[in-house]
């Protein structure tokens, strides 16, 4: 008698065989790309992939990098709040229970559509350089110091500018009671919050020798352990904190004990120029016009500099019009278009890497999303075959421009906040403390940023200025990319937005290109392998380990060597690295439905009504 278990065996068995001859092949194929790879900053860590059902609404949505943030921001907008009130009290929760990532000691990017006025802001919460700041900052002998050293030093740590974002942003758009959307966070720190697998898994990937004696003792157990998932975390001096922004407002940060303690805890030798409560109580929120470009039949808007995000995607997306990138789902990871994809970017990269920093302290050359110029720029781009070198161009504008290459590394943190409300308002914030846990030190119930390691740590070569070197008060280069995108009728028809650091870009562009070409949903957009191409080599997202060889994850083990084979023949050199996005997206359909997913790389969620 034959035995029907015994042949799913053998074939199991011969399946397995044969995804490890492939899995074989593919790291002999990428063995080259992968070590071209190493030079970069290690990505902020993978924790899994938790697969996303398709969120569905009529009325709004929001989406954020955790359930608890999420569920705080929809009982807002249920209340009536606007898109701006719910993101006050997503981004305080997040500050609590996601604090690898973003809260009360970094920065952020917001922009903002207003269904009254049909008008697009945007509002720049980034942090600051201390007045004191020189631009050796990250000199030992003339040489830049390690990149990591420099990450959990008090010299990476900024002046904070989300807080002030906040209250701006109220002012200026919020209806609801500014006290009223701390509740949530304050309620959550006083009683407690179950530690999540994410930030459990980041913590033990996470030395408690990077923390400082007050945020060790927060994260961890006498023993140096994490405290595992699932544990109730109590955070009495975040919810004090909070109050006191709550009845103050943002002045409780900036001035008295709170502002002491982030001194305190940001202090540096005093050669090196420390943060002053001068530095604080002088930090302002600047409203900066959207930079928006034009792409198929839409208006894509993001935040322009000191954030590099709208222009690279803004260029990117000027390359891209004039090339067929296929139309459907079955264009999505084709060779073809990816290549395309690929390219674009190296230019884009180049240019953003040379020429765009904070626009108080560095002129931005007016000619970047030009046509003409990007007609030129696109000539350079071969359909067959990758470019050995992409160079900055010479965009009109910066004639008289004498700048050197740039060096500057970013570390892969940060969250995004995706919002639609009950009035048609949009919001895309992203916000950030820069790589996990940022700089490791604690005041007053949170972590401070490291966000001055996105200077260059080198401020010049051969006797001419790098443009985004540190400077007093200046603000340094950002990836974080918020996007709104309006559609023939004029209104926002996608919001989205990513962590992970200069990878944001490709991340958004290719959210953007999922949805207007590939006509994806939100949850296949979001979910598709990330890709990009910012240099020598072309870099594919390695699958998430769950399952079968990655078979917890579309891509699949498959899917990737599929996809790496058939980009070998264009010359590529392939690179596969761990792509953690964190994109929140909301896309509404012609008859005004609502659908919205969240980034299945975190642990994320879309909620709507």
């Amino acid at each position: 008698m034959r035995c029907p278990d015994c042949t799913q065996t053998l074939t199991g068995r011969r399946v397995r065989t044969g995804l490890l001859l492939f899995a074989t092949a593919l790291a002999l194929l990428l063995c080259a790309g992968a070590a071209q790879a190493q030079h970069r900053p290690a990505p902020e860590a993978q924790s899994g992939w938790r697969a996303q059902a398709l969120a569905h609404g009529r009325r709004h949505m929001v989406a954020a990098a955790n359930p608890e943030a999420a569920a705080a921001g929809r009982e807002v907008l249920r209340r009536g709040g606007s898109a701006v009130d719910a993101a006050i009290a997503v981004q305080l929760v997040l500050g609590l229970v996601e604090p690898q990532s973003s809260g009360l000691g970094g920065g952020a990017f917001l922009v903002y559509w207003d269904a009254k006025t049909n008008r697009m802001v945007t509002f720049d919460g980034r942090e600051t350089a201390p007045a004191a700041a020189r631009p050796d900052r990250f000199l030992v002998n003339g040489r830049p110091m390690a990149f990591q050293a420099a990450v959990k030093s008090p010299l990476s740590i900024g002046v904070p500018g989300t807080v002030r974002l906040l209250e701006h942003a109220h002012r200026s758009f919020g209806n609801r009671p500014w006290a009223e959307l701390f509740e949530p966070a304050i309620r959550l720190a006083e009683t407690g919050f179950r530690v999540s697998p994410r930030l459990y898994w980041l913590l033990r990937a996470d030395a408690p020798t990077g923390f400082d004696a007050k945020a060790r003792a927060y994260f961890f157990d006498a023993r140096n352990r994490p405290w595992p998932a699932g544990f109730r975390l109590a955070n009495p001096d975040y919810a004090r904190t909070l109050r006191r922004i709550a009845s103050k407002g943002a002045d409780a940060l900036y001035s008295g004990a709170i502002a002491d303690e982030i001194v305190v805890a940001a202090a540096v030798e005093p050669a090196r120029g420390s943060m002053t409560r001068q530095d604080l109580a002088s930090y302002r929120v600047i409203e900066r016009r959207p930079v928006c470009v034009a792409y198929r039949a839409h208006r894509v808007c993001s935040m322009g500099p000191p954030s590099s995000g709208a222009h690279t995607i803004g260029q990117a997306l000027g390359m891209l019009a004039h090339f067929d990138l296929g139309t459907g789902p079955s264009a999505a990871m084709a060779p073809a278009p990816i290549h395309l994809v690929g390219e674009a970017l190296k230019l884009a990269f180049a240019d953003r890497n040379w020429y765009l920093a904070d626009p108080g302290f560095v002129a931005i050359p007016p000619g970047l999303l030009e046509p003409n110029y990007l007609a030129e720029r696109r000539r350079l781009i071969s359909p067959f075959r990758p470019m050995l070198e992409a160079r900055p161009g010479r965009p009109p504008g910066s004639e008289a421009q004498a700048l050197a290459p740039d060096e500057t590394h970013e570390a892969a943190g940060t969250s995004h906040i995706s919002i639609i409300d009950g009035e048609g308002n949009a919001l895309a914030m992203t916000t950030t403390i820069e790589s996990a846990f940022g700089s490791g030190r604690w005041a007053a119930g949170f972590l401070l940023n490291n966000e001055l390691t996105d200077f260059s740590f080198r401020p010049s070569r051969d006797g001419l200025a790098v443009a985004n070197r540190v400077e007093p008060g200046k603000r340094p280069r950002s990836s974080m990319s918020p996007t709104i995108v309006l559609g023939e009728d004029g209104k926002p028809v996608l919001v989205t937005g990513s962590a992970g650091g200069a990878r944001i870009i490709p991340y958004v562009l290719k959210t953007i290109i999922g949805v207007i070409d590939w006509k994806l949903d939100a949850a296949a957009a979001v979910a598709l392998p990330n890709f990009a191409s910012r240099g020598a080599d072309f870099q594919l997202e390695q699958p998430a380990i769950s399952g079968l060889l990655g078979f917890g994850q579309p891509s699949g083990a498959l899917g990737v060597l599929r996809t790496a084979l058939e980009l070998k023949p264009y010359g590529h050199s392939i690179a596969l690295d761990v792509f953690t996005s964190g994109t929140q997206l909301i896309v509404r359909r012609e008859d005004g439905a609502l659908e919205g997913a969240a980034d299945p790389r975190r642990e994320g969620v879309a909620l709507a009504e």
